[in-house]
């Protein structure tokens, strides 16, 4: 029984140490810093790759216009969610607006996009605001919201 706890407990011991790791394995912009990841951001929502927008993404918090408050989501339930989000738009324009560590660990990213619903020619705005956190290969998003 002694060994069963001691095994129990050496278990609990590292698993945090893995999964941390195991997050901060995946994929991060070279260079490392906000900056890259702003423009990899911009590039990725610009070309509707969502799967390269959540790629690093252990858990992203989702919020839409006119959707409630969405609970963290896994990256294959965020990427649909965005994918679905973005089917009927083109985009026209992404631009990268503010990228800054607001706290150590944490950053924000503000995104401008001016795109069209398809088939229309009206040409719509709208800013994406992205919550980024520092693990040990760099920035992952954490959070999304699209406002206006």
């Amino acid at each position: 029984m002694m060994r069963w706890l001691l095994c129990l407990g050496l278990w609990l011991t590292a698993l945090p140490v893995a999964l941390a790791a195991q997050i901060d394995s995946v994929r991060v912009p070279e260079g490392g810093g906000l900056a890259a990841a702003a423009g990899d951001a911009r590039t990725a929502w610009l070309a509707h790759d969502v799967e390269r927008l959540v790629a690093a993404s252990p858990r992203v918090m989702i919020q839409l216009p006119g959707a409630d408050p969405a609970m963290a989501l896994g990256r294959p339930q965020a990427a649909a969610l965005l994918d679905e989000f973005l089917a009927s738009a083109e985009e026209v324009e992404v631009e990268v607006r503010a990228a800054r560590e607001v706290e150590t660990g944490r950053g924000y990213v503000e995104l401008q996009r001016r795109f069209r619903v398809a088939g229309t020619q009206e040409i719509r705005v709208q800013s994406l605001l992205l919550g980024y956190r520092l693990g040990r290969n760099g920035w992952w998003l954490a959070e999304l919201r699209v406002v206006g």
